[in-house]
């Protein structure tokens, strides 16, 4: 089933997530509705929260970038109580977007190795090391159980320059190919 993804300023957005236990009610439905609507809305990635569930919940499929970096076809994972416990090497530019903040892209500064703990859908654990672009993905979905928004990472400038289109977003004046809840949409 395809959810509906919230837009910026939904308050779920910004609130760091709650872990998940393996009794979770309907966790496995959760899961694979939020795999649809990821591919719905053409994204790589999609956490909880984006789909108004404050939990420490994410899912990537890389294949998107497997064209440039054929080792990423076919990686396609769930990260649940994710934390990074490390990100290593120089900072490095790259533009990113959100299925939360359509029409939006500016380049993003993060690190290119970041070791992570998880564990998977079937709660088995996990402490693996990613890079590149694979540990992008990870860092940006990351971010939002964090309650961090990748305009959060942007200069004070940049964030000020955005600032009306950003709040024309959470009223609805913008168009996505997939649904969404605005949390300020006034009829």
């Amino acid at each position: 089933m395809i959810l509906p993804i919230v837009a910026y300023g939904t308050p779920v957005l910004k609130q760091k997530a709650a872990f998940i236990d393996s009794e979770h009610p309907g966790l496995n439905d959760l899961i694979s509705n939020m795999f649809d609507t990821m591919y719905y809305a053409h994204g790589v990635g999609l956490a909880a929260p984006q789909v108004g569930q404050s939990l420490r919940l994410f899912i990537i499929d890389a294949t998107p970038f497997a064209e440039d970096e054929p080792a990423l076809q076919g990686i396609k994972k769930v990260f649940i109580n994710a934390e990074i416990i490390e990100e290593t090497g120089t900072e490095w530019k790259f533009n990113e977007g959100c299925l939360s903040i359509p029409t939006v892209r500016e380049d993003v500064e993060r690190k290119p190795v970041i070791r992570i703990k998880y564990q998977n859908e079937h709660f088995i654990h996990f402490e693996e090391t990613f890079d590149g672009i694979l540990a992008r993905v990870i860092q940006h979905e990351y971010d939002h159980i964090e309650g961090v928004l990748f305009t959060d990472r942007l200069s004070q400038l940049r964030r000020t320059l955005l600032r009306g289109k950003l709040q024309e977003i959470s009223k609805g004046k913008v168009k996505a190919d997939y649904r969404m809840k605005f949390p300020l949409f006034r009829r």
